[in-house]
């Protein structure tokens, strides 16, 4: 498989490009950036760094001809790309939409673009779609939630989209939502502590980078057994994943 990482220089994004040079099934890893992406120092000793081709884009609402040609043949892609919760209160709210949907849309266009475009495949598969977003996330858009109502709204509302689009191209296009809680890393005290506060305090559930990361990809690899993929979800398929790892 060729996958694409898309926001391959993020927190997530580096550990799935982590553990995606360590997986056989995965023979090529583009990792979609504003900024170079080389591979991380905490390799595997059977990791293959030179499965990581790193793409360049100077938007991820832009697809220029010269990466849809980088992109051709991909087989699937993981989409981290997004503005959080905390960091959107710095930016004015049409550009997290915009950063958060419109480039999220434009991404998915351009891919099935490339992959219809780049296919070599004797009989024609669907590209596979996972879309990272977060569990406060509200597809109805009747509903007024209690955290942050406009981020929440307009995050379901692009879970909402893509889905659409994959109905719209059935055959050609499936996609998955992975709405996971607060994301923790390891060494991470204070984000631990926080995320202990929040479950049982706020009933806001967390999952490790690490599990989300192998969780994403064994369902973008294997086939998406379930929509969406909540925390629990997440978590559940993720130790299973890294257990059977260190088998």
């Amino acid at each position: 498989m060729k996958l694409i990482v898309a926001g391959a220089s993020g927190f997530v994004g580096t550990e799935i490009i982590r553990q995606c040079l360590s997986l056989p099934k995965i023979t090529s890893v583009i990792a979609l950036a504003r900024r170079p992406v080389t591979a991380p120092s905490d390799l595997d000793q059977h990791a293959d760094p030179s499965k990581l081709h790193s793409v360049v884009l100077d938007s991820y609402g832009s697809y220029p001809e010269n990466v849809i040609k980088q992109l051709a043949g991909a087989d699937a892609c993981i989409w981290t790309v997004a503005i959080t919760p905390t960091k959107s209160r710095a930016f004015e709210f049409d550009e997290v939409r915009r950063v958060c949907q419109e480039h999220t849309l434009a991404g998915l266009q351009a891919m099935l673009k490339a992959h219809s475009e780049g296919g070599n495949h004797d009989i024609p598969r669907p590209f596979r779609f996972m879309y990272m977003s977060g569990t406060a996330a509200e597809r109805d858009q009747n509903k007024t939630p209690s955290y942050m109502p406009q981020y929440s709204l307009m995050r379901g509302e692009t879970e909402n989209q893509v889905l659409a689009f994959a109905a719209e191209h059935k055959g050609a296009v499936e996609a998955c939502v992975a709405k996971p809680g607060l994301i923790i890393g390891p060494g991470q005290i204070l984000k631990m502590v926080w995320a202990f506060v929040l479950k049982y305090a706020m009933s806001v559930p967390n999952v490790t980078v690490a599990e989300i990361s192998a969780a994403m990809l064994h369902e973008t690899i294997n086939g998406f057994q379930k929509e969406p993929l909540e925390n629990d979800d997440l978590v559940r398929i993720g130790r299973q994943v890294l257990t059977e790892d260190q088998e």
